[in-house]
């Protein structure tokens, strides 16, 4: 992956972050992978060493809580951050794009793996249907009959603890954080292509 940042917006955009509150370290590298969606995660050793530059410039300031570490932003941080307002407008942009273009990859991936699986199933189950059996066409019209009908309950059983199970997860995930547009936009982009793709088999 190419650089986030270019040279300076990193340290500009954990200004950002502090200004909401104190945080540790690990949360503002969380911070950043949520912004991204997950995309991008910077590591402690890309993170820690520009806390230490703004802590050595006086725009951060830092706490201990036992072994951990707080960073806050100083009056002086504050400062720089509204000198430079425009310039972070114009990293948030850039974030907001990347987010946008890997959504649009991530709809193009799924898309064409459903296109595959589609494929596959249509084969499976022409194959299914054009395989001889010992069966008389009459007893296998009556056991498909009651097949599908044990059948029909499982499919129904199975999208409704699917529903059940998503709703419990997107809970425990609104509970802790807010949902980034990226993962919005793959929830929609996948269940899209799992419907067309379910519609499709129902048909073929």
């Amino acid at each position: 992956m190419p650089p986030v940042f270019a040279h300076g917006a990193l340290r500009l955009y954990l200004l950002a972050l502090l200004e909401s509150g104190p945080r540790h370290g690990y949360e503002l590298i969380k911070a950043l992978g949520d912004r991204f969606g997950g995309t991008y995660s910077p590591s402690a050793g890309t993170i820690y060493p520009r806390l230490g530059k703004l802590e050595e410039e006086g725009l951060v300031a830092t706490e201990s809580e036992g072994r951990r570490t707080k960073y806050l932003i100083t009056e002086a941080g504050l400062a720089e951050l509204d000198r430079r307002r425009e310039e972070l407008a114009g990293v948030e942009d850039t974030i907001s794009a990347s987010v946008r273009r890997l959504a649009d990859t991530l709809r193009e991936d799924i898309r064409a793996n459903m296109r595959g699986l589609r494929a596959d199933l249509a084969a499976t189950a022409e194959a299914a249907r054009t395989q001889p059996g010992p069966v008389s066409f009459q007893a296998r019209t009556r056991s498909y009959s009651a097949e599908g009908q044990q059948m029909l309950k499982e499919a129904e059983l199975m999208v409704q603890s699917f529903r059940d199970d998503m709703r419990v997860e997107l809970r425990q995930h609104s509970a802790g954080q807010e949902l980034t547009p990226l993962v919005l936009e793959t929830i929609r982009a996948v269940l899209d292509q799992a419907r067309i793709s379910i519609r499709s088999s129902l048909r073929s």
